[in-house]
């Protein structure tokens, strides 16, 4: 049974946006109206639902990705809350890869921001349909037009509203439906005071009917009859409507757009409505849900607490009972289901059983990381898994204490399970552990769950740049690896080809050996002695990253020849070819957006320059001016202490890694 009928009243969507945009209060929000909550979580309070962890409510920021299930005129909605700071973009991420869809919050002031457009590009990689919420429209400088322009021109997409705000800033009250052709009026801020309907403001009413005519033709386009109907001058219903506007949706044809202001309660219940009525259940987007095929899900999230460890999963087909052995289809390894769970933000409500659709915890797995497939072993097919960014930014930690060197070696060990965007690895020089990750706060957060969680007190070294090295031509070198002991003895010869990959294409490993000349068994040693070798180059020590190697030739000998002496051969001809192919630093550059007042964008620019940035280019944004540029991270340190002197603190900026460049001869020397 393929049906996706059996769906329809399901809905797994998460929530999207750049920091501050309002995301989380609009799920707070979106709680309070679903019956869900009784009372409003405020993110100023420290008091969300969503934001449970300490220091979420501490920093008043989303950190992880929280579920929860909600219901709405008789449908079920799983909703994933999502950070919107770069340094958390994996959260984003694995969501993502497991949503049919996504409602995505724009300031109303802001527009498209930086976060906003990656977060965008990761939705569009994952074919996830969505919804855009312009939120805010309440503060000084809103406007639901411009907003509407940004993301048509930053993001390419053709936005269609369904609604226009009725007031501007500080009178924003109500929306008009452009489906039903009335206004939706909230008279109070009260959550609990349902809007009024009302006749459109007359002043309204030409923008009302422009926008309704673009509407209506956006529907037509996606079904004959209602197009053949339009062309004759017929009026559509709002069902037929409704039916056209979810099949551009889903298609990517367009993105609906909506009005409101979350903190002040105006435009959630419609945007609830909107979410059932437009976005897909569960199969609708990316092909059909089979209920009663082979199990295969997805571990997309694993967290460790009190109540031990727990894998977050999406079921794509079959079902999955409480106490059934599956496999693990990534490890080759079977795995106990011990128990299932519906997830509430940090609430859990058992479960007996998940079906395909389902997106749920569940606890007794030894094995699975983050992307790991599980199926039935008798048709395991493995699913695609979730890319993991670049780490930009390494700090040296250890245990104040040499007691509490094992509790720290466990703590690492269990962030790095949890988050794969956190790496681990030991100096080749100094012999330090170095935690490597996406950014200053990411690492931040890293060391106080040390502290708090695992009790851990530990001593930080400053925060350093994460460089690579990679090669600029091709070299080829042939290297015998051979010792005699008095025992057996170890013998391999090869010959390996290295050549420079386009930057960010990491390593590719080829096998040309022919006839034989070495063993097949012997071949994943050799590029597991390469990988190995990489993690620390001989350039500078930094990982060896977009290159190619080719095993070329070799020889073994019957007796002495080893998978050892082989990876260990790899491992030292690897580093010698990479010192006759022009090896050089890299570093990662930045693409840095500044937000400031006009009169200080000299300023700016100027201090960019001096920071070996790039300037890409500046643009209006109401009566601010935004920057953009290319900047080196090494150079990115305590900037905003800077930028605060320069604006008489009223400028901000945000940065994410936009690509790693080879480090220029006279930077390397400064440094």
């Amino acid at each position: 049974m393929n049906s996706k009928s059996n769906f329809r009243n399901l809905r797994n969507i998460g929530v999207i946006a750049h920091v501050d945009a309002g995301k989380t209060t609009t799920t707070e929000r979106i709680l309070f109206y679903t019956g869900e909550n009784h009372r409003i979580g405020e993110v100023h309070d420290g008091a969300t639902t969503m934001d449970f962890d300490p220091q979420e409510r501490a920093r008043g920021i989303t950190i992880h990705s929280a579920a929860t299930t909600v219901h709405w005129h008789g449908t079920q909605i799983n909703l994933i809350d999502t950070p919107g700071h770069i340094d958390f973009n994996l959260e984003v991420r694995r969501s993502l890869r497991v949503l049919d869809a996504a409602v995505v919050v724009f300031d109303g002031v802001a527009g498209v921001e930086p976060q906003t457009e990656t977060n965008w590009r990761l939705a569009d990689e994952y074919r996830v349909p969505r919804l855009a919420f312009v939120n805010k429209l309440d503060r000084i400088g809103a406007d639901f037009g411009r907003v509407v322009a940004s993301l048509e021109e930053r993001l390419g997409v053709r936005a269609l509203p369904l609604q226009l705000p009725i007031g501007a800033e500080g009178d924003f009250r109500g929306v008009v439906d452009l489906l039903a052709m009335q206004a939706l009026v909230w008279d109070r801020d009260d959550a609990k005071t349902p809007p009024r309907m009302d006749a459109i403001p007359p002043e309204l009413l030409p923008a009302a009917q422009a926008a309704r005519a673009r509407l209506l033709e956006a529907a037509a386009e996606q079904d004959d009859a209602l197009l053949d109907g339009w062309l004759r001058g017929a009026e559509p219903s709002q069902d037929e409507l409704r039916t056209a506007l979810r099949r551009g949706t889903i298609a990517g044809a367009f993105v609906p757009v909506l009005a409101g202001s979350a903190f002040r309660n105006r435009g959630v219940e419609p945007l609830l409505d909107a979410v059932v009525a437009y976005l897909p259940a569960p199969g609708e987007a990316h092909g059909a849900v089979a209920t009663d095929g082979p199990l295969s899900a997805l571990a997309f999230k694993l967290t460790a607490d009190d109540h031990g460890a727990m894998a977050f999963v999406r079921v794509y087909s079959g079902a999955l009972k409480r106490g059934d052995t599956v496999f693990n289809a990534s490890t080759g390894k079977a795995e106990r289901v011990s128990r299932l769970y519906e997830i509430h933000a940090d609430q859990r409500v058992e479960r007996d059983a998940l079906v395909a659709g389902d997106i749920a915890g569940i606890v007794g797995l030894k094995d699975v990381l983050t992307g790991h497939t599980l199926a039935d072993r008798r048709d395991a097919t493995v699913l695609e898994s979730i890319a993991v960014p670049e780490a930009v930014i390494d700090v040296a930690i250890e245990a104040r204490q040499h007691a509490d060197t094992a509790a720290l070696a466990k703590g690492l060990g269990v962030l790095v399970r949890e988050d794969p965007s956190l790496r681990l690895r030991q100096d080749a020089d100094s012999g330090q552990t170095l935690l490597s990750g996406m950014g200053e706060l990411q690492l931040e957060v890293a060391v106080e769950k040390l502290r708090s969680r695992f009790g851990v007190d530990v001593a930080v070294g400053r925060p350093q740049v994460a460089y690579r090295e990679t090669i600029t031509a091709a070299a080829e070198v042939r290297h015998v690896h051979k010792k005699q002991s008095g025992g057996p003895g170890q013998f391999a010869e090869l010959t390996l080809r290295i050549a420079p990959l386009p930057r960010g294409e990491g390593f590719r490993f080829q096998n040309g050996v022919v006839g034989g000349a070495i063993p097949r068994e012997f071949i994943p040693a050799v590029e597991a002695g390469i990988r190995k070798a990489s993690q620390a180059g001989p350039f500078a020590g930094y990982p060896l990253v977009d290159f190619e190697a080719t095993l070329v030739d070799g020889s073994a000998h019957v007796r002495d020849s080893s998978a050892l002496a082989f990876e260990l051969a790899a491992a030292t001809a690897l580093r010698e070819a990479v010192l006759k192919a022009a090896p050089v630093a890299l570093e990662p550059v930045m693409a840095v957006e500044v937000i400031t007042p006009a009169d200080h964008v000299g300023d700016v620019i100027g201090d960019l320059l001096r920071r070996r940035g790039h300037v890409q280019g500046q643009d209006s944004r109401g009566n601010a001016v935004v920057v953009t540029a290319h900047v080196p991270l090494e150079r990115m340190f305590g900037y905003i202490g800077q930028l605060r002197a320069l604006s008489s603190g009223r400028a901000q900026f945000t940065m994410q890694l936009d690509h790693y460049a080879a480090v220029p001869a006279r930077a390397a020397l400064a440094a």
